[in-house]
C-alpha cells in the first residue's frame, strides 16, 4: 500500500472518528462510553501500521478534545493503544492480538498513564471506581468492534491484508 492510499485512508479514518464518535456513544450512569475512537485504534493499526495508527488516534484525540467532546485522558491511552495494537499485529499477523493490545494499551496502560491527572482532577475515589473501570470498558468495547468488524471484513473480502493482492496502486 503507498504513501498517498495510507494517507488518505488515515485522514477518512480521521474524519469518521471525529463524526461517529459522538454519535456512537453508550450510556453508563452518568456518563457516556465512546467506543469508535478505539475501533479505528484497531482498524489503522492492522490494515496501516503503527505511525499511521498512532497519528490517527492523537488527531481524533486532539479535535474531539477541541470540540469538547473529548477527554484529556484519550491522548496517552489511545496513543499507547493504537500503538501495541499496531506491534502485535506486525510481529504476529493476528488479528485478535491487535484486539488485546488495544485493550492492554488503552484500557490498562493509558488509564495507568492518567491515573496521576484524574485522581488530581476527580479524587482518588472517582478514579478508581469510575474513571478506570469505564476507561477499560470503553477500550474493551472499540477494540472487540474492530475486531468483529474486521474478522466479517477479511470474510467478506472488503479488507485485502495481502499487499500483493491488493487493488491498490503499487509503489
Amino acid at each position: 500500500m503507498n504513501k498517498t492510499y495510507k494517507l488518505t485512508l488515515t485522514a477518512m479514518m480521521i474524519a469518521i472518528g471525529t463524526i461517529t464518535s459522538n454519535l456512537v456513544a453508550i450510556p453508563i450512569g452518568f456518563t457516556k462510553v465512546f467506543p469508535m475512537q478505539h475501533f479505528l485504534n484497531v482498524l489503522s493499526a492492522v490494515l496501516l501500521g503503527p505511525y499511521y495508527a498512532v497519528a490517527q488516534a492523537f488527531c481524533v484525540s486532539l479535535i474531539r478534545n477541541l470540540m469538547g467532546t473529548g477527554s484529556i485522558f484519550a491522548f496517552p491511552g489511545s496513543m499507547v493503544g493504537a500503538l501495541l495494537a499496531s506491534l502485535l499485529f506486525l510481529k504476529t499477523k493476528k488479528i485478535y492480538l491487535a484486539f488485546a493490545g488495544e485493550v492492554i494499551g488503552t484500557g490498562i496502560l493509558g488509564a495507568l498513564l492518567s491515573y496521576p491527572i484524574a485522581t488530581f482532577l476527580l479524587g482518588q475515589k472517582a478514579t478508581l471506581f469510575g474513571f478506570i473501570p469505564l476507561f477499560i470498558f470503553s477500550s474493551f468495547a472499540g477494540a472487540l468492534l474492530g475486531f468483529v468488524l474486521l474478522v466479517v471484513f477479511l470474510r467478506k473480502k472488503l479488507v485485502v491484508m495481502d499487499e500483493s493482492k491488493s487493488p491498490a496502486i503499487k509503489n
